[in-house]
């Protein structure tokens, strides 16, 4: 499988704050927000990943990161001159650096310690699907994607920002795709938004009945606002000390 870290995007709710820098660059305790998703690569497996982001930045990236090694990965950057083309826009330019293979996409900003490799070890033995993660969370209207599954833990539905959410499940920004990914993407239509949406490209694999979910038990979106950026902090430092990061 290949690995795809979305770190694009303009950041406005976190401004002057990403003003001269990219969010995903921003300190979470003790390292950059972007190294979050890429430790998380290394622990799934992952060896090639690919780096997604603007055009201002990606030289930034480049200097912190180098070409992988002292992660032990293998880094390769990308550049979306599109921000606002939305989640699954980003993914379908990596349609060349895939070769083909099923991929794992991480959003950049996502803060999280579960070990994804026993799902990834899975999802390569299957022929075809998609697999999403949520967290259980409160008052989820118009805030994330939401999740409802049944009493087997099989998907429902997912509704992006509803008003009135069928579950507590907030879908994360972590997916795995099969390699028809691409060509689903270039079939899907904007939303009133203006973007291509991911959980349209999700819903796609639900109809399929192609489409799992698992759960995290602990994840936070550190991109989305200040307050969210300061309980990223606090909660790393908190399970650092307590030896459970």
């Amino acid at each position: 499988m290949k690995g795809i870290i979305l770190a694009g995007g303009l950041a406005t709710r976190l401004r002057p704050l990403t003003w001269v820098t990219n969010k995903h660059l921003l300190p979470i305790y003790n390292k950059p927000m972007i190294y979050y998703p890429i430790e998380a690569m290394h622990k799934a497996g992952i060896k090639d990943v690919l780096i997604s982001t603007s055009p201002d930045h990606a030289g930034d990236f480049a200097n912190l990161l180098k070409d992988g090694s002292e992660f032990g990965l293998h880094l390769y950057y990308s550049i979306q001159n599109n921000p606002k083309g939305g989640i699954a826009n980003a993914i379908g330019l990596a349609e060349d650096f895939a070769e083909g293979q099923k991929t794992l996409v991480i959003l950049g900003d996502n803060i999280f310690s579960q070990n994804l490799k026993s799902v990834v070890t899975s999802f390569e033995k299957q022929d075809k699907g998609a697999v999403i993660y949520g967290v259980k969370m409160n008052n989820l209207a118009k805030q994330y994607g939401v999740i409802e599954l049944d009493k087997t833990n099989k998907v429902v539905s997912i509704i992006e920002k509803p008003e009135f959410p069928k579950s507590n499940i907030a879908q994360v920004g972590i997916y795995m795709y099969d390699n028809r990914v691409f060509n689903l993407i270039r079939k899907l239509k904007p939303s009133a938004r203006g973007e291509l949406e991911v959980t349209d490209l999700n819903n796609v694999y639900l109809r399929e009945g192609h489409l799992t979910c698992h759960l995290l038990d602990w994840w936070i979106d550190a991109g989305t606002s200040y307050d969210e950026l300061l309980k990223a902090n606090n909660l790393v430092f908190e399970k650092i000390k307590n030896k459970q990061l």
